[in-house]
């Protein structure tokens, strides 16, 4: 059936395409990585931008998607004053202060 045909029969109201539907196998989907509602943005990068994000995302076992907006968050939360951050994190990062670096 060429693209007219399909058309005429579509808007005709044939039901073959709903036949072609219903006849088809389900599809399993990937499980989103969250239950909030997300927002999908395009944004563009060099190629080898995107290459070092890919692998940073493949070593961490995650998706590249998943790493951006990790980064996102961690960049927003620098912006705000108000963020608390855990006693742990704080004396982890006093502690990698005091440890003599090799020259």
């Amino acid at each position: 059936m060429n693209r007219d045909e399909a058309i005429k029969r579509f808007h005709g109201g044939d039901d073959t395409f709903a036949e072609l539907i219903d006849d088809s196998r389900p599809v399993e989907l990937p499980a989103p990585d969250t239950d909030v509602p997300m927002v999908s943005r395009s944004v563009r990068l060099p190629v080898d931008t995107y290459e070092r994000v890919r692998a940073a995302a493949e070593a961490r076992g995650i998706g590249v998607t998943t790493l951006m907006r990790q980064w996102i968050e961690a960049g927003l939360a620098d912006l705000d004053d108000s963020a608390t951050v855990s006693l742990a994190d704080v004396r982890r990062a006093l502690a990698s202060l005091s440890r003599p670096t090799a020259a």
